[in-house]
Parts: C-alpha cells; sequence; structure tokens
C-alpha cells in the first residue's frame, strides 16, 4: 500500500450525508464548498479500499486494474458535460476492478442509500469479451457455477440501460437462466443499507473478498473462451469460497 494511503478502516456517515446533500445540491458552487467532504469521506477511504484489495486482486486474477486512481479504479463524480445534460455531477460514487474501460468487472456503488456490490458482466461482441458466446455455448456448465460456488439465491439480477433496473431479486440458474437472454449489460449485486454497521469497519473488506471469490468462477466465463481452465485453476490455487 503506498504510504501516502491510509489503511481502509470502513466508510463514514459522511459519505452517506454528502452524497445525500449533493443530489439537492447538484451544482458547481455547492461541490466547490463542500470538496474537502467529497475528498475525505469518498476520495481518500476509496482509495484505501482499492489499496487494501491489490493482493487480493493480484492473487485472484493480475490482469484486473488494482491502481487506486481514477480512470482506473475510481470513476469520477464529475460527469462529461459534453455528452451530458442537466446536473454536472452523479449521484453515486464507484469503484471498479477490471482490465479495461467496459470490462466486465467487479465493483463497489455507494449511493445515498447504501452500498451495492458484486459483478457487472458486459454481454456485448468486443476484443476480450466472450460471456455473449459462453452464455450460449456453456449453459449446463454455468447452472452447475451457480450451484457448485452457492450463488442461487445469494443475489439480484439487474440489467443496465441508463440506471440499474431489477429483473430478479433473488436470481436461480436452475430457474431464470433464460432470464440473461437478451440483457447487455447485467449486474449480478448485493446490497448493505446505510444502518449496517459493517459497511463502517475493516470487516468490509472480508465481506467483499468473500462475494468477489465466490463470484470468480462466473467471472471466468466473460474473460477467456476456456473458463472451465481458469476455474480449475481457481480452485487448485484458493479452493471455493464458503
Amino acid at each position: 500500500m503506498s504510504k501516502d494511503i491510509p489503511e481502509f478502516s470502513g466508510f463514514n456517515k459522511e459519505t452517506f450525508k454528502f452524497l445525500t446533500s449533493l443530489e439537492k445540491n447538484n451544482n458547481t458552487k455547492w461541490f466547490a464548498a463542500n470538496h474537502d467532504i467529497y475528498e475525505n469521506y469518498l476520495v481518500i477511504p476509496s482509495k484505501s479500499y482499492v489499496s487494501s484489495m491489490e493482493e487480493f486482486f493480484n492473487q485472484l486474477n493480475p490482469s484486473i486494474r488494482t491502481e487506486p486512481k481514477f480512470n482506473k479504479t475510481l470513476m469520477r463524480i464529475s460527469k462529461d458535460m459534453r455528452f451530458a445534460k442537466g446536473d454536472p455531477y452523479k449521484n453515486f460514487f464507484l469503484i471498479h476492478f477490471g482490465r479495461f474501460k467496459m470490462d466486465s468487472e467487479f465493483y463497489v456503488y455507494i449511493s445515498k442509500i447504501g452500498v451495492e456490490y458484486g459483478l457487472f458482466i458486459n454481454c456485448t461482441d468486443g476484443d476480450g469479451l466472450y460471456f455473449n458466446q459462453n452464455v450460449k455455448t456453456f449453459r449446463k456448465e454455468i447452472i452447475d457455477v451457480f450451484s457448485r460456488f452457492r450463488l442461487n439465491g445469494k443475489f439480484g439480477l439487474q440489467k443496465m440501460d441508463k440506471s440499474p433496473e431489477d429483473v430478479i431479486k433473488k436470481f436461480n440458474a436452475n430457474k431464470h437462466f433464460e432470464k440473461l437472454e437478451g440483457i447487455k449489460y447485467i449486474i449480478f449485486q448485493t446490497f448493505r443499507p446505510k444502518n449496517d454497521k459493517l459497511i463502517y469497519t475493516p470487516n468490509f473488506l472480508t465481506e467483499t473478498i468473500k462475494i468477489f471469490s465466490r463470484l470468480y468462477p462466473l467471472y471466468c466465463f466473460t474473460i477467456s473462451d476456456e473458463p472451465l481452465k481458469l476455474i480449475d485453476e481457481f480452485v487448485e490455487r484458493l479452493g471455493v469460497a464458503n
């Protein structure tokens, strides 16, 4: 961990107060006046979190980016006003771990109501993107992964358009696999409300490591045309997350 980045100790109630106030005061004047709060309670703890996750992701898959920087693992809260209209700032903060822009990736999404975390899957065609073909080729194997790694009933399924939209509250691959068809951007996520004490402790690291480890076998179908080989390597190297 960089000597300039403190150890992750959890997020702070001020994190959510800031995002709540930002939604009501989404303008550059208010943001400038509250920039220190943004830095101290969103940017710094997020960089601390990313730095603390570096060793885990390096063991999991060293191709996943772990630099605690904007445009790498942190999404800027300011909108690009060349392409966006209306408010100049997003009303959320995103931490994400992928190989490149618009890759399938693990994420932590912080909003005024709490924290969502899980796996974003890019189900479109493109260099380095494999889920769109693997979801057809490896249907049986993906269903097996959900059972083997105890994913069924643990995550909500959402689809992403302009904003996330719930599809199934508790996804079960045995029952709901067809729901994946036609979704370009798939999200499997779990949620902790802002009154959940875990968010404010270092134990949030342990929680997300557990969740990301459990989701990694599914992630293998997004990054390779030989996902079963990657899963076997994962099990041999790290074992099955419980």
